[in-house]
């Protein structure tokens, strides 16, 4: 474990600011954050204790990137949102569990409990922007605005992705393609509303 008895107060401050940054924010401060926050007037005086920091184990910081900097103690398997698996952006398939993270630090708050990620398969939201290979950011919610963008399970534990639309004796699941027709059910569960997408250049 590092270290952390061997910090002098103003490090041990240093460290304790940058953990909550990290926490609440989902990434770290900047150099100039931390000199603002502490009145260090010099970068260079910044710099020293983030070196110590790094050189007692306690946090990691990626070459030329402002704001890289990581917790040492977190461990890898807790960064990131949790990736609960694959929705159909087309037919609707068995929803599947999964243990593996995403890390979006730069666009979400990977901190918050109330957010989880999943891989698209198919294109039939393709007009809302959303294409196969994406990920979607989901805000877990079990209920939704007509018209709002869901991940929805039904009653044969099928999930998919599709404009949310309540109707008098049904629900329909329209797809953002004008090539697709919409999916009528009559009952439905949101898992949650999507709130963000990220798309991998490749």
């Amino acid at each position: 474990m590092p270290a952390s008895e061997n910090l002098t107060k103003r490090q041990h401050q240093v460290y304790l600011f940058i953990r909550d940054k990290i926490r609440h924010r989902g990434y770290g401060p900047t150099v100039r954050e931390i000199g603002d926050h502490f009145k260090i007037r010099s970068p260079n005086g910044v710099m020293c204790h983030l070196k110590a920091l790094e050189k007692k184990g306690l946090i990691v910081r990626e070459p030329n990137m402002s704001r890289a900097i990581q917790l040492a103690t977190e461990p890898a398997s807790q960064r990131g949102l949790p990736l609960s698996g694959r929705v159909a952006a087309g037919v609707l398939h068995e929803a599947v569990e999964q243990t593996e993270r995403v890390d979006f630090e730069e666009l979400f708050d990977n901190s918050r409990k109330d957010l989880f990620a999943l891989a698209v398969k198919g294109d039939s939201m393709i007009d809302a922007q959303i294409a196969d290979g994406d990920y979607i950011v989901v805000r877990k919610q079990k209920s939704a605005t007509k018209g709002d963008i869901v991940v929805a399970m039904t009653d044969d534990n099928e999930a998919t992705l599709k404009r949310w639309y309540p109707e008098r004796n049904r629900i329909r699941l329209e797809p953002a393609n004008s090539s697709m027709k919409p999916i009528y059910v009559k009952n439905a569960q949101v898992l949650g509303v999507v709130v963000g997408v990220v798309r991998q250049v490749r």
